[in-house]
Parts: C-alpha cells; sequence; structure tokens
C-alpha cells in the first residue's frame, strides 16, 4: 500500500516534469511515461527496503579456512545521488575468515543491497567493506570498486573513458602491504612497490 501510494506521487511528479521540459505527457509516446519512470525508480532503489541479515539469510557457516576468499567482478548498478544518472561498473571483493565464511553467492547480494540506493562511489565501497567485516568478523576484508559514472560521460567534463576506482581496506587488508598487494594482484590490479 506504502509503495503504490508512493508510484501514484511519482507519477504525478514525473508528469509535471515533462511538463516543464516542454513535452506534453498526453502525448502518445509519452502517455505511459510515468508510470514506467516510477517503476524504475522503485526498481533501481529498492535496496532500501532490504535488511542485510534477511539477505545472508542463515548463510555464515564455522569453517576453519583461514586463506584469502575473493570474489571478483560482481557487476553492478547504481544511481549517483547528485544527478539521479547511473553509475555502473565491478565490485572485486576479499576476506579472509576468521572462523566464519559466507556463502559466495551472497557478496554479491550484499553489493546489489547498496547499489540499489541512491550512492556515491566512496559510500558504496564502505558499506560493502563494513558489513561484510560487522557480520564475519574476518581477519580482514578488501573492496575495489571500478565504476563509470554517467554524469561525467554525458554532462559536465563529458569524459567517456574514465573509470573511478575506490577502494576500502580494513583489518589486515589495511595494515599488511603484502596481504594487500596480493588481493590487488588477484584481482588484475598491482600497487607500485
Amino acid at each position: 500500500m506504502k509503495r503504490s501510494r508512493a508510484n501514484e506521487r511519482m507519477q504525478e511528479l514525473i508528469k509535471g516534469l515533462l511538463s516543464e521540459m516542454g513535452e506534453d505527457p498526453k502525448r502518445e509516446g509519452l502517455h505511459k511515461t510515468p508510470q514506467r519512470v516510477a517503476s524504475m525508480f522503485e526498481f533501481l532503489t529498492q535496496g532500501y527496503d532490504e535488511d542485510v541479515e534477511k539477505v545472508l539469510n542463515g548463510a555464515v557457516f564455522r569453517e576453519k579456512y583461514s586463506e584469502m576468499v575473493i570474489v571478483r567482478d560482481i557487476d553492478f548498478f547504481s544511481l549517483c545521488e547528485h544527478h539521479l544518472v547511473p553509475f555502473y561498473g565491478k565490485c572485486h571483493i576479499a576476506y579472509i575468515p576468521k572462523g566464519k565464511i559466507v556463502g559466495l553467492s551472497k557478496l554479491p547480494r550484499i553489493v546489489e543491497v547498496f547499489a540499489r540506493r541512491l550512492q556515491v562511489q566512496e559510500r558504496l565501497t564502505q558499506q560493502i567493506a563494513e558489513t561484510i567485516y560487522r557480520q564475519l568478523r574476518p581477519l580482514g576484508v578488501g573492496v575495489v570498486v571500478e565504476a563509470r559514472h554517467l554524469c561525467m560521460m554525458m554532462r559536465g567534463v563529458e569524459k567517456q573513458n574514465s573509470v573511478a576506482s575506490t577502494s576500502a581496506m580494513l583489518g589486515t587488508f589495511r595494515r599488511d602491504f603484502k596481504t594487500r598487494n596480493e588481493f590487488l594482484t588477484l584481482i588484475g590490479r598491482e600497487l607500485a612497490p
């Protein structure tokens, strides 16, 4: 019920926006645009309605494994909170367990929870790392996010080939250069010595 009322209000706002742009929201090609755009925004921001605890859903297991676990090249799409246009890219996650592991499919799900909100890349990267660190209590967590931002590609500086990279290193990934470098090497990036 709450979502349907919000959807109706968004549709009215989008009709107003179309009118302010000089368009006719009743025109055949635009007639259903407010409904489609409102539904799109609901989908692209569904992360606000998701709880990481429920996403993990009992998929944390006791295990004595203590070597690096990496899931790389996790595709994601998000919306820039400054311009409401997409940014998209890949997320690479590593952690070193300390008695607990998580089902591998849950790592991309954590990315999705935070990507499906209005975001900045820096916060997205930190939220993913801190959530894994808090939920698993591992020896360390490393997260690297690489993204293309349509707000930089379509408008403003109009640089189509630029890629923004952010990282969050917690625990041993922050303290130990060798651990951090192993992670970066395994995902195809390397720090200069």
